[in-house]
């Protein structure tokens, strides 16, 4: 293992120590980080924002990270590489139940799920800010898109970003089995 993934496997550990709040507080925190929004850090800002996670890095060790998920030749980390590889690789059975959830949102089949493919597995009328005339049943089924699709909400969401958001969901859960029957009772599969 070199020094890049070593201090990875260090992250990822201090991430999973902290459960379900560990990758999404870290990808807020980094996004904190990213002042100037180009969704990239460079290894200075890298440095100092794992300082204050308590995770001491060299300025070697911070432009190692950074190049490795430098993909651009920017000099900077991107930083939705980055948290994809913190995250925890997914046994096959985990994604199976991602991509059968997936399958049942994604009625047009053409590989990613919209607006209306959701109109015909849910119905928004029901929720309370429907029914108190704050928003349209359109708006619901958008927002709750909206939590799967990636940082540019398109409206369009793909079988990556649905797998990346249960990535992180994954991260926070011990067993398969868990995992599984979680996904199966939420998606009604």
């Amino acid at each position: 293992m070199d020094a890049v993934d070593a201090t990875v496997e260090k992250l990822r550990a201090q991430c999973l120590s902290r459960r379900a709040l560990g990758i999404q507080g870290l990808a807020r925190f980094f996004r904190r980080l990213d002042r100037d929004r180009s969704r990239s850090l460079d290894s200075g800002e890298l440095q100092r924002g794992l300082a204050e996670l308590g995770l001491v890095l060299d300025a070697a060790e911070a432009e190692g990270v950074c190049r490795r998920w430098d993909r651009d030749g920017s000099g900077t980390l991107d930083l939705d590489e980055f948290l994809r590889a913190l995250r925890p690789p997914m046994s096959q059975a985990r994604e199976a139940v991602i991509a059968a959830a997936f399958a049942k949102l994604d009625r047009s089949g053409d590989g990613v799920v919209t607006v209306d493919d959701l109109r015909g597995v849910y119905r928004g009328c029901a929720h309370p800010k429907v029914r108190s005339g704050e928003w349209t049943e359109e708006e619901v089924l958008r927002r709750f898109l909206d939590n799967f699709d990636s940082s540019e909400k398109d409206g369009q969401v793909t079988l990556a970003e649905f797998q990346d958001y249960y990535s992180g969901v994954s991260a926070s859960m011990d067993t398969d089995e868990e995992f599984v029957a979680m996904m199966t009772s939420a998606w009604q599969l």
